[in-house]
């Protein structure tokens, strides 16, 4: 187990005083007493112990990977076991698999001859979800931030970051600095199916999925829909292909691997819904959804066969369609992409929360982010005008 010499502040009780410990795996952490601190809404499958642990267990973060589980816990000083809140976190050598890119900060730190590795993070790793960071009694929120800027001023680490808690519109605690993003999700308004989804569209944006649709399925695509035990070994090992084909067209490495997915699936089967594309059967692209509750993740997408239009089906109107006939209320879409907006994902607001130990880097990037700010606030204004909607959909409040 690692410990740190972290220390929360006492809490009004003064014969229970709480204290912050990092433990480096959550095979430290009973499953059940980790799951009963996540609260209840959109996000949380995410944080769940099964989830998290097959990321450790599948070697996808730990070891040299760059994403080293430090995962922090608060409890009374005299009572280890009684956790009361938690923050998944990693001590990070790099910033890849966060999707809030801070490379230039870390660029002007090494410009400056100061490291800004390795730093403190809190987020789902290579996930862009929005969710709960602060897991637990929600009075201890401010004990768990307090926690972290503790822990990094004592180790003099450059930072920490906690990316895309879930409230948006949330202010950081005092000292931390604000960063806003944008997103894209789908939300439904009642549709009774597909036909009614493209009802609700401008018609331009209703011609253009139409043919989309039409061309894909003149080229041979046929999809089919697995969700749960549904899904077989075979089938995972068909999105390995693919998800890692998607990675190699990048010159990349995928992050995750089989041992992962398999891991995952097994323990929470109800998470999971797999969309598998067939061209004069045989299987050519798959895509991957994650569930929890009336929320879909749209997490990965991958193809071992060009085909025209192949991919909005599979990986968007695929989604749509499951979306509707199983009663889902938003599909999130992930990060980046404004060629979602004309296939009905809408902009929504993010932010993520950042400390800076050195008060000269926190002043300049405080001013940087005022002024990125604005310019988020006015591209959110100018996707708002390309609404694809007749009449938008009621906002996603994230």
């Amino acid at each position: 187990m690692s410990e740190h010499p972290v220390t929360a502040p006492p809490n009004p009780s003064p014969a229970a005083p709480l204290v912050g410990r990092a433990i480096d795996s959550l095979s430290q952490v009973d499953a059940a007493a980790w799951d009963r601190l996540i609260p209840a809404g959109a996000g949380g499958v995410f944080l769940h112990h099964a989830w998290l642990s097959a990321l450790e267990a599948s070697g996808c973060v730990g070891g040299d990977t760059g994403w080293i589980p430090q995962h922090l816990l608060i409890h009374p000083q005299d009572a280890p076991g009684q956790i009361l809140a938690a923050m998944p976190l990693y001590l990070k050598d790099h910033s890849y698999g966060e999707y809030v890119f801070d490379w230039a900060w870390a660029d002007a730190y090494h410009r400056a001859g100061l490291p800004y590795y390795p730093k403190l993070l809190s987020a789902i790793p290579f996930t862009p979800v929005a969710g709960p960071r602060c897991l637990g009694d929600p009075a201890l929120a401010a004990t768990l931030c307090a926690s972290l800027r503790q822990w990094v001023d004592q180790q003099a680490l450059s930072s920490v970051h906690v990316l895309l808690p879930r409230d948006a519109q949330a202010m950081p605690p005092a000292g931390w600095m604000r960063r806003s993003g944008v997103q894209f999700h789908w939300r439904n308004a009642g549709f009774a199916d597909f036909e009614g989804f493209l009802a609700s569209l401008s018609q331009p944006k209703r011609k253009k999925i139409r043919a989309e649709r039409r061309k894909a399925a003149e080229a041979g695509v046929r999809c089919r829909q697995l969700a749960g035990n549904q899904i077989s070994e075979a089938d995972w090992r068909f999105f390995m292909r693919c998800y890692a084909a998607t990675y190699r067209a990048h010159h990349s490495t995928p992050y995750l691997n089989l041992d992962f997915f398999l891991r995952a699936h097994a323990a929470m089967p109800e998470a999971f819904v797999m969309v598998l594309a067939q061209v004069e059967g045989r299987d050519v692209a798959a895509s991957l959804l994650i569930r929890d509750g009336d929320r879909l993740y749209g997490r990965h997408w991958g193809a071992i066969a060009q085909v025209p239009f192949m991919h909005f089906e599979v990986a968007y109107y695929q989604s749509i369609e499951y979306a509707i006939a199983e009663g889902c209320a938003v599909i999130e879409g992930g990060a980046q992409g404004e060629h979602k907006l004309a296939r009905g994902f809408l902009p929504v607001a993010t932010a993520s929360w950042h400390y800076l130990r050195d008060a000269r880097f926190a002043d300049a990037v405080e001013r940087y982010l005022e002024r990125e700010d604005q310019g988020m606030a006015a591209y959110l204004d100018e996707l708002n005008e390309r609404n694809p909607f007749r009449q938008a959909p009621a906002a996603d409040q994230n």
